[in-house]
């Protein structure tokens, strides 16, 4: 039996897209494997959204090629609508699927394979990732996204509903829906809908526990909508909010128009609404033009927001976008900024976690070995715990007992008791 193995670079809405492959692949029978050396085909879904995740994808290539030289690649994603040609030269390539042909990508691989839907498929993580919309509408003079991606799509309510009742029926307790752009949902469908009405539809699907939310952009955050983020005892309490910089002159210049104050009002109405949330942003340090002064109101900021994590990247220049002419901040000055920004993450994840010692939360069993078990809570925290009774993808209650800055312990709590979630 053919063997498969996948890759996913990049943002959750490639990992969501690789989640439905790996059931499709197996639907057509093929054998997943997670091990590349060991693959006859490695599917590879690419990122470029930094010259990181371009240089990222060209390693995992080179390492194939090493480690397992007569494995068929299959290229798909944001680099190969970049560099497609580039990537082509690689002997090991079998395929290059664009990005406009992902939906029928089985297809296209494999004409003629009809899935056989009785066929029981592994899957490979413990919640099920749902794409409900692709592209974007926006142009931030320092993304390329829109160009590789285009513009926004939404999938249709019924069909969402479909994809995750069958996850629900196969086992799954939380599902993490994931989009470019998730606040633009809905905008293009006829009628016309929001991702509001979708969530409420979504609650009443039977067997689900949580509902987890990629990232969202504060601009298009509206009253209704913050409202039922807080007040849903369905959705998790993790926010991930997009902010760039803690300048506003910075956020201008990038073509972001929303400012430092409409931002903190935001976080500030969602930790006072619910004290226990995981509240995250994107932070992006060595813009073009971005001065020292620039970077210490970035500082001062997030230092003193409420926010409990940071994802960090240095700028590098993307082709075709405005701010990729433009004068470039140097290199160690940009790794130097990213530096300390994680430094700040990191203290303020470690205080989040300290909050939450003797608290009791809820989660998901995401990994179980003879060790142990991984769990995730709803409010983003990884939990260690000696002894579970639960299975993969079951939803449980922990309580945290012990945090250090490398990693949070815990142990299951089955007394039925409320788990925190409006008050710390």
């Amino acid at each position: 039996m053919t063997s498969f193995s996948v890759q996913s670079f990049g943002c959750r809405v490639n990992q969501a897209e690789t989640f439905v492959w790996v059931s499709e692949f197996q639907k057509r029978g093929l054998r997943f494997c997670r091990d590349h050396a060991h693959s006859d085909i490695i599917l590879v879904n690419t990122c470029t959204v930094t010259q990181r995740a371009d240089s990222d994808v060209k390693t995992f290539i080179r390492k194939i090629h090493r480690t397992n030289p007569t494995a068929r690649l299959v290229l798909t994603g944001c680099f190969t609508e970049r560099a497609g040609e580039e990537l082509a030269s690689s002997p090991q390539i079998w395929k290059i699927i664009p990005n406009a042909d992902k939906e029928e990508l089985c297809q296209k691989l494999f004409p003629g394979f009809e899935p056989d839907f009785a066929r029981p498929v592994n899957s490979f993580r413990s919640r099920a990732l749902v794409k409900i919309q692709d592209g974007c509408d926006f142009r931030c003079r320092f993304c390329v996204v829109p160009s590789v991606r285009g513009r926004s799509r939404s999938s249709p309510q019924e069909e969402i509903i479909r994809q995750v009742q069958s996850y629900t029926a196969q086992g799954f307790r939380e599902i993490v829906l994931t989009g470019v752009h998730l606040c633009l949902y809905g905008r293009d469908l006829k009628p016309r809908t929001t991702l509001l009405g979708l969530l409420e539809r979504l609650e009443n699907v039977s067997g689900l526990e949580q509902i987890r939310l990629s990232s969202l952009d504060p601009r298009l955050l509206t009253d209704d909508l913050v409202g039922h983020l807080t007040s849903s005892s369905r959705i998790c309490p993790h926010f991930h909010l997009s902010l760039q910089s803690g300048s506003d002159p910075v956020l201008h210049a990038m073509g972001r128009e929303i400012r430092t104050g409409a931002y903190r009002q935001i976080i500030e109405f969602l930790r006072e609404r619910l004290p226990v949330s995981a509240i995250g942003a994107d932070i992006l340090v060595g813009f073009p033009g971005e001065s020292d002064e620039d970077f210490a109101r970035t500082q001062e900021f997030l230092s003193s927001s409420s926010l409990t994590y940071l994802h960090v990247f240095s700028y590098s220049p993307r082709p075709g976008t405005p701010a990729a002419d433009w004068p470039q901040v140097e290199d160690r000055i940009k790794y130097a900024r990213a530096s300390l920004m994680r430094k700040l993450s990191r203290g303020k994840n470690l205080w989040f976690r300290q909050m939450l010692l003797g608290q009791k939360c809820e989660g998901i069993v995401i990994k179980k070995d003879d060790a142990g078990a991984r769990i995730l809570t709803s409010n983003y925290i990884d939990v260690d715990v000696p002894l579970c009774p639960f299975d993969e993808r079951e939803a449980v209650h922990v309580r945290i007992t012990e945090v250090d800055q490398d990693k949070t312990c815990g142990d299951v709590v089955e007394d039925g008791a409320p788990a925190c979630r409006f008050a710390a």
